[in-house]
C-alpha cells in the first residue's frame, strides 16, 4: 500500500510551535525553558550571565531586555517543534546534544550565539527526517 498523501508533521508542527511561541507570555517561557533546559543553559542562550535572572523572569517580578526575550521565544518555538514530533525529553536532548547541520555544536549554544534560523533550520530537518521514516508523504503544493 503506498504512503497516504498528507500534509508534513513538520509544517503542521512548524505552526503551532510559532502560535504557541508568540501568545505565551514570557514569564512561562522562561519558566518552561529553565524546567527543561535548566536555569544556567537558559540564561546561556538568552546572553546573560547572571542565571538567577532567569528565576525572576520565571516568576514574573521581572522582564527580560528585548534581544533576550526574542531568544527566549526563539528557543521555546525550536523546542516545541521538536516536541511535537517527538517527545519532551527527544527535544530536551535534542537541544543540547551535538548537531552535525550546526557544526556538531548543541542547538541550544547556537541559540546564544544568535543563530536560530540555524537552529530552526536543523529543527525542520529533523522533524521532516521523522516524517521520512513513518511513511509521511508531503503534500503537494
Amino acid at each position: 500500500m503506498p504512503p497516504t498523501k498528507s500534509k508534513p508533521r513538520s509544517a503542521t508542527a512548524a505552526l503551532r510551535a510559532h502560535s504557541a511561541a508568540v501568545s505565551t507570555p514570557i514569564a512561562d517561557i522562561a519558566r518552561f525553558l529553565q524546567d527543561n533546559l535548566g536555569q544556567r543553559l537558559t540564561a546561556r542562550m538568552a546572553g546573560i550571565n547572571d542565571a538567577k535572572q532567569v528565576g525572576r523572569w520565571a516568576a514574573g517580578t521581572s522582564r527580560p531586555r528585548p534581544e533576550a526575550e526574542a531568544r527566549l521565544i526563539d528557543a521555546i518555538q525550536i523546542f516545541h517543534l521538536i516536541q511535537a514530533a517527538e517527545s519532551v525529553y527527544t527535544a530536551r536532548a535534542w537541544m543540547i546534544g551535538m548537531n552535525p547541520q550546526l557544526e556538531d555544536m548543541a542547538p541550544a549554544l547556537c541559540i546564544a550565539d544568535d543563530r536560530a534560523r540555524d537552529v530552526m533550520v536543523a529543527a525542520r530537518a529533523y522533524v521532516e527526517a521523522t516524517d521520512s521514516a513513518a511513511g509521511t508523504v508531503p503534500a503537494e503544493s
